[in-house]
């Protein structure tokens, strides 16, 4: 089968001198896209190199493929970024792996994702939208929880966390924010930080979706509050531990699970996805954010925790293109 492959570079896109020093966080590697390509041709597929951006308008129109294994984040700062390449493939009609460019949008988008899981039950942190400084001014926090943490609306890839990004009380709000809204030009959260443990989640397939396994991301120092911030993320081989399966209690690792996959389908996922929790001290998992696009690199979390529970990773890619052709089967050529 004739394989597409989208995706964008870090060496690709241009850094803007007047940006975030992250803002080329989430784009990949060349390693990262090599190893994926590695793992389809040893499946017997032949890969086609379509890139991203502009690269990616040209190849797709000019390069036949049965099916695009997409894992390009898109350009720009929208909250829509993700679905560009996904939104050009369905226009053209051309099968494509992972969630629909609707779904990348909701998810992308913070404060909407948690207002779909919330109403649907699934507990996640209290939290408000500030869209500029004159919205922060308005807003009576002293009916907020502190201490929150601060982040932007439609990052992923732990863009703008960083170790300040915890805040203990109104007076130093202001600051953080400030920085974020100039820096990344768009919305801010401030969300209710949740003491506890950080758990990932990994999704695979459709029908049913499965989940993958459990991750605690475990501090190799316990020095007051642990955020799995850009710094740690960057200098992870030395910062933390991952454990997986998890040492939590069975009735917590019995609420996630459910919760994981509830919100998977709630937002409409598609073939593989990440999800982030915080568990309270009383053993309450606080659902974060979910990632329908995650990271695929050999250093990435769906990765690392796909490994520790037994799969290769060239079973793992070929699980996430498994999933994508029984949905579009019989119309892709298997």
């Amino acid at each position: 089968m004739r394989v597409g492959l989208s995706y964008d570079l870090k060496s690709a896109v241009p850094l803007d001198a007047a940006g975030p020093e992250d803002a080329l966080e989430e784009y990949d590697s060349r390693e990262t896209v090599e190893i994926i390509a590695a793992a389809l041709t040893t499946a017997g597929h032949s890969v086609v190199m379509l890139g991203g951006g502009g690269e990616f308008l040209e190849n797709i129109r000019r390069e036949p493929v049965d099916i695009v294994f997409n894992i390009a984040e898109g350009r720009g700062n929208s909250r829509s970024r993700e679905s560009q390449v996904p939104g050009v493939l369905e226009m053209l009609g051309i099968p494509y792996t992972g969630s629909d460019a609707h779904c990348l949008t909701v998810c992308l988008d913070k404060p909407l994702a948690k207002k779909l899981v919330a109403a649907e039950g699934v507990a996640t942190p209290q939290w408000q939208l500030i869209t500029d400084e004159e919205n922060l001014s308005r807003i009576a926090w002293e009916q907020s929880p502190f201490p929150v943490i601060v982040k932007p609306a439609y990052e992923g890839s732990s863009k703008g966390i960083r170790l300040t990004s915890v805040v203990d009380n109104v007076g130093s709000l202001p600051a953080e924010v400030s920085r974020l809204l100039g820096a990344y030009r768009q919305p801010v959260v401030v969300e209710e930080f949740i003491t506890g443990d950080e758990v990932t989640v990994g999704i695979i397939g459709n029908a049913p979706p499965r989940v993958v396994g459990i991750m605690r991301i475990v501090p190799r120092k316990r020095e007051g509050r642990f955020v799995y911030s850009l710094e740690v993320k960057r200098d992870y081989l030395n910062l933390v531990d991952y454990e997986c399966p998890p040492r939590l209690a069975d009735e917590i690792k019995e609420r996630i699970a459910p919760a994981s996959l509830k919100v998977f389908k709630v937002l409409g996922c598609r073939d593989f996805g990440r999800l982030d929790f915080r568990v309270s001290p009383e053993g309450v998992p606080y659902f974060l954010e979910i990632n329908p696009l995650p990271g695929l690199g050999a250093y990435s979390d769906l990765v690392i925790m796909a490994q520790k529970m037994g799969w290769t990773y060239q079973g793992l890619i070929q699980a996430v293109l498994e999933a994508a052709l029984k949905r579009y089967s019989p119309c892709v050529a298997v």
